[in-house]
């Protein structure tokens, strides 16, 4: 088997490097994470679950997501307007790849202690 060379590779061609830019950051994990056990879920239940974070920010995250085709967001004509979040086919696609996280850092866990 020939070796490969890294002086020939780019690293933005690589799968892996795509799927980095879809849910890389602070929040996307965990908002993706959030909708794979919780879904569907509305703006200000997300919000609770992740914590301290600014509305801007999670809008952000959440435009990104939908832009991405990882998220659905649903609005529902009432008074007050609800908003509810879902993942789309593709970003239920990822589930496996996040289970696969999680069961790593259960596993792992209590390596560092």
């Amino acid at each position: 088997m020939e070796k490969k060379r890294i002086d020939e590779a780019d690293f933005r061609e690589t799968g892996y490097s795509y799927t980095l830019s879809l849910i890389a950051g602070k929040y996307k994990p965990i908002i993706l994470y959030c909708l794979m056990e919780y879904e569907p879920v509305r703006f200000n239940a997300m919000q609770r679950y992740l914590g301290r974070v600014a509305d801007k920010t999670l809008s952000q995250n959440l435009k990104e997501l939908e832009r991405d085709g990882l998220v659905h967001r649903e609005m529902y004509p009432e008074v007050p307007p609800r908003v509810e979040y879902t993942l789309t086919p593709r970003g239920a696609s990822l589930v496996a790849v996040l289970d696969k996280l999680c069961d790593w850092g259960m596993e792992h866990r209590g390596d560092m202690e």
